[in-house]
This record gives C-alpha cells, sequence and structure tokens, in this order.
C-alpha cells in the first residue's frame, strides 16, 4: 500500500506529535519531509514515510533496513531495530503502530483547518457496493473523494484519509473490522458527519464469537460521527434497535414501518433491480432502477440514497448517480457466453450473501438449467459446520438444478 499526501508534505516532527511518539533524528541536514506513504518496504524511497507494522505472518520491523538502503529517510516504528541507530533516517517510535497511523490520518487532516463532510460505511457484507453507490451519488454535485480498492482497514483507511486532495469537498470511507476496537480507531480518525451499518451478518464469529458481538462492533462507528450527525442504522435487524446516543440522532432504513428512508416494492429482473423509497416528510422517490440485479442491492442503494440525502442531493442528481453505477470486479457481475448466462459473485462469501447471490439466481427467466458453482466460507468459527449446512438446504429449497 502507498499513496500520495494529498495536501502536501508532511514532517517527522508533526509524526510524532500527533501520535504523542518520540522522535529520533539521525538526518545530516534535519530535512524530515515526505510526500508519500506506505506500507511495504519494497515502496519505500527518499520521498516516503515507512509504516513499519506487525502482522500475522510479517513484521515489518525487519524491513526497515531494507526501507533505509533504498533511501527512506522517515520511518514509523515500535523501536529502531539494533545497527540502525545512526544511519541517516528520522524514526518516530512509538507504542503501537497501527494505533498511531490512525492518529496520524487524523492530525494530517486536521493541519489543514476546515471541516469536509464525509460518510462512513461499514456492515458484515456489502459495504463496497453501498460505498460505490454513495460516491456515485455524491460524484454528481461535489468533488468526492471515497476510498480506493480495499483500503478499508486500521492501516488502509488512515492512508485513505491522507491521500484525499485539497480539492475535495466530500468523501466516503468504508471500514471493515476483524475485531473491538479497529472501527473505533477509524471512525474517530474520519470523525464522519454520517456513518452507518448496513447490516450484521456472520463473518468474523471465528474471532468474535457471536452475531451480538458483531453487532457491538459495527456500532464502535457511531464514536467518531460529529456532535449533530447521523447514525444510519438497518431498521430490519432486530440487534440495532432502539440504539439512542444524545450526541448524534439515529436514523433507519430497511423495509420495517419504523424505518424514515422505508423500501418498498421491490422488482428484479436480468436488466437491473427496480424499488421505491419513502424519504422524511412524506416524500416518496418511485421505481429507482439500479444496474444490478438482486433484491439486496435495494438496500445498499437506499442507504446510499440516505446518506446523500442527508448531505442536500436531490432526486434527480440520485437518479443520475444509481444510473451511474456498474458492477464492479466480480461483485454480482453478469455476462453471457455461447449462450450461457454468468453471474459471478466472488468475493468473500458469508451465508447472508450465499442467500442473496442464490436468490437472484431463482429470480433470473431461463430457458435451461440454473447452475450453483459455490465455494467456501471463512471466518465462521465453530458455527462453520452449520452455516455450511444451511447453505446448503437453502439451495435445495431454491430452485437450483
Amino acid at each position: 500500500m502507498k499513496i500520495k499526501l494529498g495536501l502536501g508534505k508532511a514532517t517527522m516532527e508533526e509524526i510524532a506529535q500527533w501520535c504523542d511518539g518520540e522522535l529520533y533524528d539521525f538526518t545530516v541536514d534535519g530535512d524530515t519531509a515526505f510526500e508519500y506513504v506506505c506500507t511495504d518496504s519494497r515502496e519505500a524511497d527518499e520521498k516516503t514515510m515507512f509504516v513499519a507494522t506487525r502482522g500475522e505472518r510479517v513484521d515489518g520491523h525487519d524491513y526497515i533496513a531494507n526501507a533505509v538502503e533504498a533511501g527512506c529517510r522517515c520511518i514509523l516504528c515500535e523501536y529502531v531495530p539494533a545497527g540502525l541507530s545512526g544511519k541517516r533516517a528520522a524514526y518516530a517510535v512509538v507504542e503501537n503502530s497501527v494505533d498511531a497511523f490512525s492518529d496520524c490520518g487524523r492530525g494530517y487532516r486536521s493541519r489543514f483547518g476546515g471541516y469536509m463532510p464525509t460518510v462512513a460505511i461499514t456492515g458484515s457484507v456489502g459495504k463496497t457496493t453501498t460505498k460505490e453507490l454513495t460516491a456515485a451519488i455524491l460524484n454528481r454535485r461535489f468533488r468526492n473523494y471515497s476510498t480506493q480498492g480495499n483500503f478499508n482497514s486500521v492501516i488502509g483507511m488512515p492512508l485513505s484519509l491522507m491521500e484525499a486532495g485539497a480539492e475535495c469537498e466530500t468523501a466516503v470511507f468504508e471500514m471493515g473490522m476483524s475485531g473491538f476496537g479497529e472501527i473505533s480507531k477509524m471512525t474517530r480518525a474520519a470523525t464522519p458527519t454520517v456513518a452507518m451499518v448496513t447490516n450484521i451478518g456472520s463473518s468474523h464469529l471465528e474471532y468474535l464469537g457471536t452475531r451480538e458481538n458483531i453487532a457491538r462492533a459495527k456500532l464502535e462507528i457511531g464514536e467518531g460521527v460529529i456532535d449533530g450527525g447521523i447514525l444510519l442504522l438497518n431498521g430490519d435487524e432486530p440487534l440495532l434497535d432502539d440504539h439512542i446516543c444524545d450526541r448524534y440522532d439515529t436514523v433507519y432504513v430497511g423495509y420495517d414501518e419504523k424505518c424514515v428512508y422505508r423500501i418498498s416494492n421491490v422488482r428484479v429482473s436480468a436488466e437491473g433491480t427496480l424499488f421505491d423509497l419513502h424519504l422524511p416528510l412524506g416524500v416518496q422517490y418511485y421505481d429507482l432502477k439500479l444496474n444490478l440485479v438482486g433484491k439486496h442491492f435495494a438496500y445498499n442503494a437506499a442507504f446510499a440514497i440516505a446518506a446523500a440525502h442527508i448531505l442536500g442531493i436531490g432526486e434527480r442528481e440520485i437518479r443520475e448517480g444509481l444510473a451511474s453505477y456498474t458492477a464492479c470486479g466480480m461483485r454480482m457481475n453478469i455476462s453471457e457466453k455461447d449462450g450461457v448466462t454468468v453471474l459471478a459473485d466472488c468475493y468473500n462469501a458469508a451465508p447472508e450473501s450465499m442467500r442473496a447471490a442464490l436468490e437472484t439466481l431463482k429470480t433470473i427467466s431461463v430457458a435451461g438449467k440454473r447452475i450453483a458453482v459455490l465455494g467456501d466460507m471463512r471466518e465462521l468459527g465453530s458455527a462453520s459446520d452449520e452455516m455450511h449446512k444451511r447453505v446448503g438446504g437453502f439451495v435445495a429449497r431454491n430452485q437450483v438444478d
């Protein structure tokens, strides 16, 4: 991962200040400015700060010497490896590199003053599609920045935060997690105007044990919401019921009658998805069209519309934004070859996304057979066998040949 700083150079003195680190400056000229940030020593050079983090399989501190050898003079780390003291580099030494880097992201943005309206998105499945739909709508009016690729981790999200340029008027950040505390770090760095929890699934049961714990971890996203901001929650998920905070407003999205942004009349065909959406104050949008095939995409779009509506986007721009978006990668992507229609949905499967894909397969009109080619589902812990069996039962009940 490597990005160019969007708001100009930073210095190691600032890095140490932002993350309360200790600065060891062994440079001869005292020039510790950098304009790029990377987490891979192979991408480090004289213009780049290398962030050394500890992973499950690799410890970035083992590669600091390689980065220095490549000309890197700016390093954020937890200790200076033996033999490197006195080398021509500056080190901001902290207790935990990952935690410190989130502080750096927030500090870098705040250095330039002002506030950029920001949307923060999390959920067990569909985060990326919701992010892309939100960005597509905001792009109709604003110069918008959104998380690139899979930069949605405790390292990737701060990189995104530091990459957004001075020309950006709004931003959309995606936030994933595998345990408690990770979303808390990201949202406190991003300070969103609008945050959302699109759903609570079964992903990460291996690490968090129960869906209740997954909900608690996802709800951390509210910790960074600005005073007077809004947290959008899935109104059809009982684990998210009755969430109240005196700092921000809680607004529900979904099918339930309590939802302020309420979905209805969803229609799916091989050409796309149509649905209606009821908004605050009795406003209704009819026949909203998505170039995406699947009932579950109405959820993604409803959250995107709600966030955009809160930021002042009107119906015409919302419709234009939805119409401009097509599926990215292999997320429910439809193609045809030699008379066979292929529905490719190949990304980090979970029981919820499996069921959504199978329901979509069932809705598509075909002349021949419906064939499901299913991979496995990871990170389900002790529930893994039972959840694979449930998906198998769902296959049997849903017209799969």
